[in-house]
């Protein structure tokens, strides 16, 4: 036995409350202002383009964290302290953010720029932290990552029972507490860079070597169409909230958490379904969940119908867990040990990555093409706005069904249930 398994389990009970702690604030933070950005947005005058501009920021520190972690978080410096300095760094972002929303759009996107640059590695960083100090990571991980999804929830009361759903003190909440995380890292477990002494390859980042799945028709068609379906996604992400306010919702910050909620229920009892559904008919139930959260947004839209709003916030549930656990899950399957790492990068990069940075910039426009000014007051024809993603995702998903295959080349099956 190790110093460090013996020190592990010597420990485990203040190991684990540790790690509970720093998934609880990783997410809070993000949740106590990136669902309520796009009111406050709107509050501020901010025209829809903009709003996609500013959610775009986080698929493009998608893209670029992953050369950060494989260039000097992995090789260089203790995840501890590296995850200390990018919270503190990105705190204080966040809480310059009010202050240039008030001079410019510009200036404001500028700001969640440099905090997503600094928090979007930290993602990564915490998960390697946490798995590095435990002793049972496939049993014990899922039990601290919970807390993450608890954070956020804890995240979307506190907007609301504060009323800063629409307030520039969101920025201030959540950069506070990316401040508090980041001198909370310094008191975290020590834990060594995990490729100290490698070279680093640009290719092994994106996921290079992963693109030989692709030779695979099942994994081309299921990497195609995850990439395609964030497109429609990114809208809800940026502009739900906003919506959900329209829809004459106060308490923004605190509907939005359901979903999380709803997240957390779902991945309960995601194992049962799994078993019985399988790979290809639990990423076909995820995309229709998409379909059908844009048209409950659709049908609620003209005469503010609330329970269909809310039904849509709930769906969250299905909608992640059955599409992005169950796709990561796939992935592991089908790539081997050898390129696992590289191939669930290669998955982030094309869904969190370039898809929602493509439907970001999309829903944006659409946005604003079907939303009137007069005078100081803007209408939205957010019903034509939802059936768009609606429609497109229901084309990803008939296209899913059609070509999707769950067999391993070679005819043996890659899960238990087709």
């Amino acid at each position: 036995m190790t110093a460090h398994d013996s020190n592990t389990q010597r420990l485990g009970g203040i190991v684990g409350m540790k790690l509970s702690a720093m998934m609880f604030l990783q997410f809070f933070l993000w949740g106590a202002w990136y669902v309520t950005m796009g009111p406050f947005m709107g509050e501020a005058s901010m025209s829809s383009e903009t709003i996609g501009w500013a959610s775009s920021v986080g698929p493009i520190a998608a893209i670029v964290s992953p050369f950060f972690l494989g260039l000097f978080a992995d090789r260089y410096f203790a995840t501890e302290k590296i995850l200390g300095v990018l919270h503190l760094l990105g705190g204080v972002c966040l809480c310059l953010a009010p202050m240039a929303a008030e001079q410019s759009s510009s200036l404001f996107i500028g700001a969640i720029l440099l905090h997503m640059l600094c928090y979007m590695p930290t993602l990564g960083l915490t998960n390697t932290l946490a798995m590095h100090n435990m002793t049972d990571a496939e049993k014990q991980f899922p039990l601290i990552r919970v807390f993450g999804t608890v954070g956020w929830i804890a995240a979307g009361i506190a907007i609301s029972s504060l009323a800063y759903d629409k307030s520039a003190n969101m920025f201030y909440l959540a950069g506070g507490s990316g401040l508090l995380l980041g001198l909370y890292s310094f008191f975290l477990p020590h834990t060594p860079p995990p490729a100290k002494g490698q070279k680093f390859s640009a290719k092994d980042a994106v996921g290079f070597d992963a693109l030989s799945l692709m030779k695979d028709r099942s994994f081309a068609v299921f990497a195609v169409c995850s990439f395609l379906i964030c497109i429609p996604l990114a809208a809800y992400y940026s502009f739900a909230g906003k919506f959900v306010g329209e829809m004459g919702i106060e308490n923004i910050g605190q509907t939005m958490s359901y979903g999380q909620m709803s997240e957390v229920v779902f991945m309960v009892v995601m194992p049962l379904f799994f078993a019985r559904l399988g790979v290809k008919w639990m990423l076909a139930v995820g995309m229709l969940a998409w379909v059908a959260r844009y048209g409950f947004f659709a049908g609620a839209a003209d005469e503010q119908i609330k329970w269909m709003v809310l039904s849509g916030i709930v769906l969250h549930g299905i909608c992640y867990d059955f599409f992005f656990v169950t796709g990561q899950i796939y992935t592991d399957q089908v790539s081997g040990a050898k390129i696992r790492g590289q191939a669930q990068g290669f998955l982030v990069l094309i869904t969190q990555g370039l898809g929602m940075l493509i439907g970001a910039q999309l829903s944006g426009k659409l946005v604003g093409k079907f939303t009137t000014t007069v005078g100081e007051v803007s209408t939205t024809d957010w019903n034509t706005v939802w059936m768009y993603p609606a429609v497109f995702s229901l084309v990803i998903l008939v296209i899913f069904v059609v070509l999707f295959s769950s067999k391993k080349s070679g005819g043996e099956s890659a899960e238990s249930a087709d």
